[in-house]
């Protein structure tokens, strides 16, 4: 008997009240490391009306403006009129930054394996803190993300983009999407609901009736963002998907203006849509020694190449760690029945062929000169429209690298 089910994801723009926070803890994160790549860093990030507050525990040697780089950011995203209620050169600027612990910091300097008489270079550096992370990857899409959140992330790079090009000049940053799918049998079959929330000015040249403006709207998402979004899918909108925009009618008070905002409250937009599971630790403003972030960067490089290598169809993989160890606490495969070998055997190839040790992570990576190298932006491009699946940023974690790897040694393993 066919299983039928529908699946939702969401995403949000980069002038998402939120998002504004995560881009701006990632864009001090960049220019701190780019200067200084051994700094430590947990960037917050809060907005309201006017405000932005910039707080969290930073050690480094780096020396910069703060405030400059908040007001350029802003200004990037979109927000640079004042009759707007937040924009980049009229809101007022706080800076409350504390050192990081160092209780925090004898931990990560050195490792407990250290500690203990080892003397491998990546066992010269702990864990920043205790925690599980997860990462995701199936076969539903060229980038191997789930459909829902991949076209609900189109969706949204899709207003941004043509926001900033002018092709409809009359969007504003803030903005949303949701996207459902319909599944048989573990399958994407059909898109069931379309959902898209964009901030717009009041008028559109000479519509000034609110019905008018909807209805133009709705007509210029469907030629110029859904039907774009969808063009190399398999799985497409069809005349049973229903399509809805702004149901409340209007949404002209936006950003900042309309909801306050703060760093790592997007973490389901950041990963998998919900339908991965999640750790519960939030990426934006950290450094690579917090495994919050880098480790879930590693979890989504193995479960990626795994499904490359065509060992599951679809993969999880889990990984958990103690403050101040180097190695991890456990490491769990799951592959929902779709694997070729076993679980047991992948987890024995992971093992083997990745080191999930927070200082090899952070090096096999390049984590703290990527900054650098491309010129000082590298996080704060992965700060909206998700970390994961953005192969066009050219994301080492997203690289399929070892999948031949990985095909050859589970062929050895199945002649065993």
């Amino acid at each position: 008997m066919t299983k039928r089910y529908l699946f939702t994801s969401e995403s949000v723009t980069e002038g998402h009240p939120d998002k504004i926070c995560d881009q701006l803890s990632d864009t001090i994160l960049d220019a701190l490391l780019a200067e200084d790549p051994a700094s430590r860093v947990a960037a917050e990030v809060v907005v309201n009306t006017g405000l932005v507050l910039v707080t969290g525990e930073i050690s480094t040697q780096a020396n910069i403006n703060y405030t400059q780089l908040v007001r350029d950011k802003i200004a990037e995203i979109g927000y640079t009129d004042a009759n707007n209620g937040f924009a980049a050169n009229s809101c007022s600027v706080l800076i409350a930054l504390d050192e990081q612990s160092p209780d925090i910091a004898r931990g990560v300097d050195v490792a407990l394996e250290n500690r203990s008489g080892g003397d491998d270079v990546f066992d010269s550096v702990g864990a920043g803190d205790q925690g599980l992370m997860f990462g995701f990857a199936c076969n539903e899409t060229p980038e191997l993300m789930p459909l829902p959140i991949s076209v609900a992330h189109r969706l949204t790079r899709g207003l941004a983009q043509v926001r900033k090009n002018g092709t409809l000049p009359y969007l504003r940053p803030d903005g949303k999407s949701q996207v459902t799918v319909a599944y048989e049998d573990g399958q994407p079959v059909g898109i069931d609901t379309i959902l898209i929330s964009t901030q717009h000015a009041e008028t559109l040249g000479e519509l000034t009736d609110n019905g008018q403006i909807q209805t133009r709207i709705e007509a210029d998402l469907l030629k110029y963002v859904i039907g774009p979004a969808f063009a190399d899918l398999a799985v497409k909108p069809d005349g049973e998907t229903r399509i809805l925009v702004n149901p409340t009618g209007k949404f002209a008070i936006g950003g900042p203006q309309g909801d306050s905002g703060l760093t790592g409250r997007k973490i389901i937009v950041d990963t998998y849509g919900g339908y991965s599971r999640h750790g519960g630790g939030a990426f934006s403003g950290k450094d690579p020694t917090k495994v919050d972030r880098s480790a879930a960067y590693a979890c989504r490089y193995v479960a990626k190449n795994i499904v490359a290598a065509g060992l599951a169809q679809k993969c999880e993989i889990q990984v958990s760690y103690a403050i101040g160890v180097a190695r991890p606490v456990s490491i769990f495969v799951e592959t929902f029945g779709s694997g070729r070998i076993s679980e047991e055997e992948l987890l024995a190839l992971v093992e083997q062929h990745f080191d999930l040790r927070p200082a090899a992570i952070a090096a096999h990576f390049g984590l703290r000169a990527l900054p650098q190298e491309r010129g000082g932006k590298f996080y704060q491009h992965v700060a909206a429209y998700g970390h994961f699946g953005q192969t066009h940023l050219d994301l080492p974690w997203e690289r399929t690298d070892k999948a031949e790897i990985l095909t050859e040694a589970a062929v050895s393993v199945a002649a065993a």
